[in-house]
């Protein structure tokens, strides 16, 4: 695996519908596609998940243009690539700017997996056909229209419902919720909008019965959430907390958590990711893989991850058609009954639409080897 040149692109697309969490409002996306090319002829393909203003994390899309074009592709054209574990192994010199480096090395393990000729699933020692999909909403503008998603979401056979929570819309929404659909498997996430002051408030939510609350306390935080922990029944998921190996292993340690979301671009791409995977299989941690609003290449990375055996939850890759008009790939992810199948093509299973792509391309930069 000889790479010859790596292409970014900044590209824009137009959500379906606006996303809104206890820190904002996404209406579009904007994200960098990343392309490495090898001496082959081959392309491998990866998105970077940050977005333009440092609200779930300290990335954005301008740092990790900046971040990949002036420290990670050097340092990638300079180092020998044998294997995609060997790219986290050069980058670890470069501190965080953990979404800049999962793009990168998500692109090689595609390139990796197609000139290998197997499925990144297979790659990465996927087990699976098929993935459970579950399906995150949103804060909306009432409790009614909450409600109509949840009911078009349980009709279209969503195996799990995530919904966003933050003071304010919490308690009343989530017994509307257990009213209307009281056997469905429900889950909260906090985006961090909670502090140890309000132990005795999430206490009144563990009455719904939830699946895990997800990140109720800071986005940099495993103590205080040992201690919410201990005061709830209802299992505590980390999400932002956790971006490499050690998090994951102190965090179990601590008592933190009982379940962990693993996002490929929070955690610095796929080897991370397989480790954190092993580490909580090990310790009898359940996983699911969480959604960044991904387009299809994104989708189809996390797919791969999916197909491992310790991710037993449902997770948020939902169908390109729940997200987009018009997806970046051929064919587009589908969902039947709840399940996406695994793709048997070589790499991530999906083609990238290069006439689409070139659409929604903002710019781009060529670097050469």
């Amino acid at each position: 695996m000889e790479i010859k040149s790596i292409v970014l692109r900044h590209v824009k697309m137009e959500l379906l519908n606006p996303f809104t969490t206890s820190v904002g409002t996404e209406v579009d996306k904007d994200f960098i596609l990343v392309e490495v090319k090898s001496k082959s002829g081959v392309s491998g393909w990866a998105e970077s998940v940050s977005i333009m203003e440092p609200i779930y994390n300290e990335e954005t899309v301008k740092t990790n243009w900046h971040i990949m074009s002036d420290h990670l592709i050097p340092v990638l054209f300079a180092s020998e690539i044998r294997h995609p574990d060997d790219v986290s192994e050069a980058f670890r010199p470069i501190r965080g700017n953990f979404n800049a480096k999962a793009a990168l090395e998500g692109a090689v393990w595609d390139l990796y997996a197609r000139e290998k000729g197997i499925t990144l699933a297979k790659a990465l020692g996927g087990v699976k056909e098929k993935i459970e999909v579950g399906v995150s909403v949103g804060i909306q503008d009432s409790e009614i229209k909450m409600l109509k998603q949840i009911e078009g979401y349980v009709n279209e056979g969503y195996k799990r419902i995530k919904v966003k929570i933050k003071p304010g819309w919490d308690v009343h929404i989530l017994k509307a919720i257990r009213a209307q659909f009281p056997g469905i498997q429900l889950m909260a996430d906090a985006n961090c909008a909670y502090t140890l002051g309000d132990i005795e408030h999430l206490q009144r939510l563990e009455e719904f019965e939830l699946m895990m609350i997800e990140q109720p306390l800071e986005h940099d935080d495993i103590i205080d959430h040992a201690k919410l922990q201990s005061n709830l029944k209802t299992p505590i998921c980390l999400d932002e907390s956790i971006h490499t190996f050690e998090d994951a292993r102190k965090a179990i340690e601590l008592g933190s958590c009982r379940i962990i979301n693993l996002k490929i671009g929070r955690v610095g791409g796929l080897t991370e990711s397989r480790k954190i995977h092993d580490l909580c299989e090990e310790n009898n941690i359940p996983m699911w893989c969480g959604g960044m609003l991904e387009a299809g290449i994104g989708r189809a990375h996390n797919i791969a991850i999916t197909s491992l055996s310790n991710f037993t939850l449902p997770g948020d890759t939902a169908p390109s058609s729940h997200y987009w008009k018009e997806d970046i790939i051929d064919p587009e992810v589908t969902m039947e009954e709840g399940y996406i199948y695994v793709p048997q093509r070589p790499g991530i299973g999906y083609e990238p639409n290069r006439s689409k792509i070139e659409d929604i391309t903002l710019y781009s930069r060529t670097f050469s080897k």
